[in-house]
C-alpha cells in the first residue's frame, strides 16, 4: 500500500517536471506556426514593403506585386519601381491615373483586379523565372526602399495578381465604335434635303 502510494507520488512529480518542457515545446512550435510573409519584408522610415514578387507571363508583360504600408501620419506617393538591368515599371493607379498614393496609417496592394499596377512591358523577356531581382521602390518622402524579390510565373496562387489581371486592350474598341457613331451626326446630309427647296425651278415656270 505504501509502495504503491510512493510510486504514484513519483509518477506525479515526474509528470509535473515534464510539463514545462512540453509547454515550452508547444510554445516554440506555436511561434513557428505564426503567419509570416512569403518573401522578405523591408522597413525604411514610415514605409514597409512586404510580399514583393515579379510575376511573369509567357510572351507578355510582367507585373510587380507587393503590399505597401505607410505607418506615418502623412500620405506618400509611390513614384517609381525599378529592377535590375535598368527595368522600370509603368505605374498606374486603380482609377487609371499615374499617381499611386499610400495613405497615412494605411496600406496599398500592387497588382490584382481593381488595384494599382506596376507593369514592366519593355524588357520583360529578360526576366527569368526562379531568379532574384533587386527591386527599388521610390516614395515621395521616404525615398528608396530596396529589397530582393523573386521572379515567378503568374500561375496558381499568383495568377490573380499577374499580367492577366490587367485591363484588356479590347475596351478601347467600344470608345472607337462610339466615336464612329458620330457619323450619325454626319446624317446632316439629311439636312441637305433642302435640295427640295431648289424646286423653286417650279416657281420659274411662270
Amino acid at each position: 500500500m505504501v509502495r504503491s502510494f510512493r510510486r504514484g507520488a513519483l509518477a506525479a512529480v515526474a509528470a509535473l517536471s515534464l510539463a514545462p518542457l512540453a509547454a515550452c515545446a508547444a510554445g516554440n512550435k506555436a511561434q513557428s506556426l505564426e503567419v509570416k510573409p512569403d518573401s522578405q519584408s523591408v522597413t525604411v522610415g514610415d514605409i514597409q514593403v512586404q510580399n514583393a514578387f515579379v510575376l511573369t507571363k509567357s510572351g507578355g508583360p510582367a507585373t510587380v506585386s507587393a503590399r505597401l504600408f505607410n505607418n506615418g501620419s502623412t500620405d506618400q506617393t509611390l513614384q517609381a519601381v525599378q529592377l535590375s538591368g535598368g527595368l522600370t515599371a509603368q505605374l498606374s493607379a486603380a482609377d487609371g491615373g499615374s499617381t499611386i498614393t499610400v495613405p497615412a496609417h494605411g496600406t496599398v496592394l500592387l497588382g490584382g483586379q481593381g488595384n494599382p499596377a506596376a507593369v514592366i512591358s519593355s524588357g520583360a523577356e529578360s526576366l527569368q523565372d526562379g531568379n532574384v531581382q533587386n527591386a527599388v521602390f521610390n516614395f515621395s518622402s521616404t525615398g528608396a526602399v530596396a529589397l530582393p524579390v523573386n521572379v515567378t510565373p503568374a500561375a496558381g496562387f499568383f495568377e490573380p495578381y499577374g499580367p492577366s489581371s490587367l485591363p484588356t486592350t479590347a475596351v478601347p474598341t467600344d470608345t472607337a465604335t462610339a466615336s464612329a457613331t458620330p457619323g450619325g451626326t454626319a446624317s446632316p446630309g439629311g439636312t441637305a434635303t433642302p435640295s427640295d427647296t431648289a424646286s423653286p425651278s417650279d416657281t420659274a415656270t411662270p
